[in-house]
């Protein structure tokens, strides 16, 4: 899929929250610029938690309350990480396991961004998706998948 727009691309977040439960983890793949904070975006006004969503990267963690999501879909909390900064960090895991994020799982969808290879094991499926911007041009080219959907 292709998206000419960031509008576009925090659409496309919206539509993504529909699909997405308390519980449910995505993981937010591409490099520097590609998307991945528009699409978390759009993932949150999907779920309508609170609070601006903007790129977590100097608190690694930011929590977001439940909403009204309209219609008969459960309000639901967003926790969103930029797990960038983890990857320079000597223990990685550990940093990433005092987050507490399999606790959050419980009660939110966690979105990370930077998580590949990092957070898998935090939920017996997730939501992977990988952006990419095209050179030269504001368009942004996205795949996505549920891994091991049960």
């Amino acid at each position: 899929m292709r998206l000419a727009t960031t509008a576009d691309t925090e659409a496309f977040g919206r539509e993504l929250a529909e699909q997405l439960r308390a519980g449910d983890l995505v993981i937010l793949d591409g490099p520097l610029g590609a998307g991945k904070t528009a699409l978390a975006r759009g993932i949150a006004a999907g779920l309508g938690v609170s609070g601006r969503v903007s790129s977590p990267t100097f608190t690694i963690a930011r929590q977001h309350r439940a909403g009204n999501r309209g219609g008969d879909l459960e309000p639901v909390a967003m926790v969103h990480v930029d797990a960038y900064r983890l990857h320079d960090s000597a223990s990685p895991l550990d940093e990433l396991d005092a987050l507490d994020l399999d606790t959050d799982l419980e009660h939110a969808v966690v979105v990370v961004e930077w998580g590949a290879g990092m957070v898998e094991h935090l939920a017996t499926r997730h939501l992977w998706v990988r952006l990419r911007r095209e050179p030269d041009t504001e368009v942004r080219a996205v795949e996505w998948e549920w891994v091991n959907p049960s």
